[in-house]
């Protein structure tokens, strides 16, 4: 049984897939950075400073007591958070279309060669019977 699983273990293919998980997280941890660290605070200056996750909808606001303790948490419907969530698939959405194109670019071309015909095309054929029929 440890033989099977060593064999298993071992094939290139669970291999490929264990580093294609573990590069997947660290590029995603890189990508995440790049948003939030690099894009969120300009999209936030073109938008005057705004933090989209402060926007929301208060349906029942927060109820206090006479100290000013919470007894009641605030309802509310988060739609700034929603935005962030659309900015943020957007921006991301286009640093992986831009790593893939440059990718491609690193790639050489694929020349395909013609197949060679693999026997006579269809007018060989015609003249052949044509010159048989005239003989």
């Amino acid at each position: 049984m440890f033989k099977e699983f060593k064999k298993f273990i071992m094939t290139g293919n669970v291999i490929d897939l264990a580093v294609a998980v573990l590069l997947a997280g660290a590029i995603g941890l890189v990508i995440k950075g790049f948003v939030s660290d690099i894009m969120m605070p300009i999209v936030g200056q073109f938008t005057g400073g705004m933090d989209f996750a402060d926007l929301k909808v208060v349906l029942s606001p927060a109820v206090l007591d006479a100290e000013g303790v919470v007894t009641s948490a605030e309802n509310a419907i988060m739609y700034g958070n929603w935005i962030n969530s659309i900015i943020n698939l957007i921006i991301v959405g286009f640093v992986l279309f831009m790593m893939v194109k440059a990718y491609n670019k690193t790639k050489k071309p694929v020349v395909e060669t013609p197949a060679a015909p693999k026997g006579p095309t269809q007018e060989e054929l015609l003249a052949e019977i044509r010159d048989l029929l005239k003989k």
